[in-house]
């Protein structure tokens, strides 16, 4: 019989708590999360208003173009084109033929008329043998044939002399024969004179070929590119297959140019002999003086630009073919005497945006986005002539926002010029 002293049955925890403490517990953990919600709330309200602002780029409306002078006056067009070289040629051989060696590589410096690469010619090198061997048999026989020429020219002459002392001595037939003979002999020797210019000339066209097989350099200038290696098959022109057509290109550095596209609607503010300013893309802090050497007369249609060749005047080793350049074309810095110079305002071309079928700006003002509709021209070297709704100076949206609102918050993350 268990003893009621030692019943460990009363020691049991009463796990189940009363309703009312339950109760009190719930709202108790409602009103903490409200609690938390709210101070979340607040806290992001908070950032937002602070920080919350979206970082945008900017740039200034310049006046007179980009807003500030330089030598030889503002800009009027801007317009983008790549460095070329004026003189500048892809050599080729002038006879088809496997590259034997070729003494160049890209940036070597060549002066006109040097041996830049050689094709293989054993051949070549047989026929002048040949034609040389020719001529030199040609030569003995016009000597064999001037002798008989000339003795025959003797005989002749002797002959007539007897029959003139006595005319029984040598009878007409005589010296009919003797003369004949003569004439014969001057006739051998002058086939053989003519067989001797055939055996020079052979030899000068064997020369030719000979010399054909040479691949020199046209004019003074710089390798660019090497376009074939030793042991491919290279021609005049590309045949298919492995036949190479240029063996290297050339071009002469001191006639560096940039060729540009300028919208056809600002073409009438390009003229020969323009001043203008080259800023190369790889080198954006500095610039260099050029000058307007033509306007192609003709104009693309489909992209509705006029090609305009800017010669450089300042000669760089940094300026090399085929780079990026900006050509700013410049306006004298003297106007007409009694005459106001237009001022013009150019903005970069992602600036303009068209809403409702208007072209329209936003402004940046006090930290807010402003919309602002304006007149804009056509682009020409990225940037856009705002012909009314600006004054210059103002900071206008470039990018970091696809879809501004009035009132939006931002902040300048990084200006463009």
């Amino acid at each position: 019989m268990t003893n009621p002293a030692h019943d460990l049955s009363k020691l049991r925890i009463d796990r189940d708590a009363p309703p009312l403490v339950k109760a009190a517990f719930r709202r108790a953990a409602i009103v903490a999360g409200a609690a938390v919600t709210i101070i979340v709330l607040v806290l992001g309200f908070l950032a937002w208003h602070r920080g919350g602002a979206v970082p945008v780029q900017v740039a200034v409306a310049a006046a007179d173009g980009m807003g500030g002078a330089s030598a030889g006056g503002a800009a009027s067009v801007t317009a983008n084109g790549y460095v070329v070289a004026r003189t500048r040629a892809s050599v080729s051989s002038k006879v088809p033929g496997r590259l034997e060696s070729l003494a160049v590589s890209e940036g070597s410096v060549v002066q006109r008329g040097d041996v830049i690469g050689r094709l293989e010619n054993w051949d070549y090198l047989a026929q002048v043998a040949q034609a040389e061997a020719n001529l030199a048999s040609s030569r003995a026989q016009l000597v064999e044939a001037q002798a008989d020429r000339d003795q025959a020219q003797r005989d002749a002459r002797r002959v007539q002399e007897i029959r003139g002392q006595n005319r029984d001595l040598i009878s007409p037939r005589d010296l009919d024969a003797a003369e004949s003979r003569a004439a014969q002999a001057e006739a051998r020797a002058r086939a053989a004179a003519a067989r001797v210019d055939a055996a020079a000339a052979g030899l000068r066209f064997a020369r030719a070929s000979l010399e054909n097989t040479l691949i020199r350099a046209p004019f003074t200038g710089t390798v660019l590119r090497k376009e074939a290696e030793v042991g491919e098959v290279v021609a005049p022109s590309v045949g298919g297959g492995l036949t190479r057509g240029a063996v290297v290109t050339i071009a002469a550095l001191d006639t560096l140019e940039v060729e540009v596209d300028v919208n056809e609607a600002y073409i009438g503010r390009v003229r020969r002999d323009q001043p203008a300013r080259i800023t190369l893309d790889a080198y954006p802090d500095a610039s260099f003086r050029g000058q307007v050497r033509q306007v192609v007369p003709t104009a693309d249609r489909q992209r509705a630009t006029v090609q305009v060749k800017v010669s450089i005047l300042d000669h760089d080793p940094r300026i090399l073919p085929e780079m990026g350049a900006r050509v700013d074309f410049l306006e004298p810095e003297a106007a007409a005497p009694g005459a106001a110079a237009p001022s013009r305002i150019r903005v970069p071309a992602a600036a303009v945006r068209v809403e409702g079928g208007q072209s329209v700006v936003w402004l940046v003002r006090q930290g807010r986005l402003e919309p602002r509709p304006v007149q804009a021209g056509p682009v020409s070297g990225g940037f856009r002539e705002i012909r009314s709704g600006l004054a210059g100076g103002e900071l206008l949206l470039v990018s970091g926002v696809d879809a501004p609102r009035a009132g939006m918050a931002v902040k300048v993350a990084n200006s463009k010029p």
